[in-house]
């Protein structure tokens, strides 16, 4: 029987996932991708003969019928999923499909596009003194949210945050968002990180709606924002002469 390899195809560039998972999908039998989001270069490296679909089109009984279907004929099937499959990943109700079936997985993290928008922006969530909380969220759309965990009471903690899914919406983004964040707060939205199209606009929180309309970014974007975006911060206690720590002996 087949075993299914959830993968992290990482953010876009095809040099970004891990070599785990590239590794899977050179020798996979049926290669199952979420091609509205994966770069199609990533499953470029599978074997000859493999079959390959694309999911952007199928439903969740569509994809584990085709697991189902080839499970007894493959050795490895991989479904790749973009950025990390934890996040937003839509894997959970997967898995219970899997389990029914007595089918086993494996799931192979990647590079989530927040710390790939972070990268190319060479900035750091967690900075001494400014913040070590990172907050991914989203806005409430057609997917609802918890009232719990609303953007404006998550904002409230004015930690690091990576808002995905909500640039559409910029304008509310905004809105919930000024109610604790001050106007001039660094925000970063960074449209396909690692792409060849990638895109980054900076801004404060006062112009960010206004830069996002006019570079016509509507999809495909995570949203940045806290102070780890500004330059002021205290140097970390790891790398301090005068700190002690288990492989280093204080001045």
């Amino acid at each position: 029987m087949a075993k299914v390899y959830f993968i992290g195809a990482g953010p876009g560039d095809p040099d970004l996932i891990t070599v785990r998972g590239k590794k899977i999908i050179e020798q996979a039998d049926v290669v199952i991708y979420a091609g509205s989001l994966v770069n199609r270069e990533i499953i470029e490296c599978r074997k000859p003969g493999s079959l390959v679909y694309n999911s952007a089109s199928m439903t969740l009984e569509e994809v584990i019928d085709v697991i189902r279907k080839n499970s007894a004929t493959s050795d490895i099937i991989a479904r790749v999923h973009t950025g990390d499959p934890s996040i937003y990943g839509a894997i959970r109700e997967q898995i219970d499909e899997l389990l029914k079936l007595s089918i086993p997985y494996e799931v192979v993290p990647g590079v989530s596009s927040f710390t790939a928008a972070a990268s190319v922006l060479g900035m750091e969530f967690t900075l001494p003194g400014v913040s070590q909380t990172v907050i991914c969220t989203r806005l409430e759309g057609r997917t609802p949210v918890p009232e719990s965990e609303d953007l404006e009471l998550l904002a409230s903690h004015r930690a690091s945050m990576a808002i995905f899914l909500s640039v559409h919406m910029i304008d509310e983004v905004v809105r919930k968002l000024k109610v604790h964040y001050c106007g001039d707060t660094p925000v970063a939205i960074v449209q396909k990180a690692t792409w060849p199209e990638q895109k980054i606009v900076a801004a404060t929180l006062d112009s960010i709606a206004h830069r996002v309309k006019s570079e016509e970014i509507d999809k495909t974007a995570i949203i940045l924002i806290g102070d780890f975006l500004g330059g002021e911060y205290s140097r970390s206690r790891l790398y301090d002469a005068g700190f002690t720590h288990g492989f280093r002996k204080g001045l």
